[in-house]
């Protein structure tokens, strides 16, 4: 039984799961044969020092640590600043379509009224208060000066439903009298 040689595979199996390691941050998948090579070299040579009994034990432990350690580097790869180059991320609030700022602009018009300024065939253009909005319909056709409300905003486009214009005749008079 040679102490050195054991001593030596034993070292060789270590060395090669820190080079497993290592080239999971590195990525150059040349660490990784040289790392199953060293834990192939340092098992062959605790059987040629160890003897059958210390070579088994050792190929059983390899066996199952060997898993376990990829497993770990695995789950913890995601965390490292190259595995997060690899793997998407939730994304924040403020990266939705809806959080730019024209479209937060235009979420307060939703049930509004409006005044078609043209013919939306679907799309046109659409007074909202004095201001002029793009706009389009569920795929029907709206004629100029038909009364529209906003039922939606979607990608920035403001999507609008014709309405019946109602007779304002009386409430407009005592209004403005």
């Amino acid at each position: 039984m040679d102490n050195n040689t054991l001593i030596l595979g034993y070292l060789l199996i270590g060395a090669g799961f820190l080079l497993l390691a290592a080239d999971l941050f590195l990525m150059s998948g040349v660490l990784a044969v040289f790392s199953l090579g060293a834990i192939v070299v340092g098992v062959i040579l605790t059987f040629l020092s160890g003897g059958t009994t210390i070579g088994i034990i050792t190929s059983v432990a390899v066996f199952f640590a060997l898993p376990l350690t990829i497993r770990l580097l695995l789950t913890l790869w995601p965390r490292t600043p190259m595995g997060r180059h690899f793997f998407l991320s939730e994304q924040s609030e403020d990266a939705t379509l809806a959080a730019v700022p024209i479209n937060r602009e235009l979420e307060h018009l939703k049930g509004r009224v409006g005044r078609a300024l043209s013919a939306l065939r679907p799309a046109g253009m659409v007074d909202f208060g004095g201001k002029r909005i793009d706009s389009i319909t569920e795929g029907m056709m709206v004629e100029a000066d038909q009364m529209v409300r906003c039922i939606d905003v979607r990608a920035g486009k403001v999507v609008v439903r014709p309405i019946e214009k109602t007779d304002l005749g009386d409430l407009e008079t005592a209004i403005f009298t």
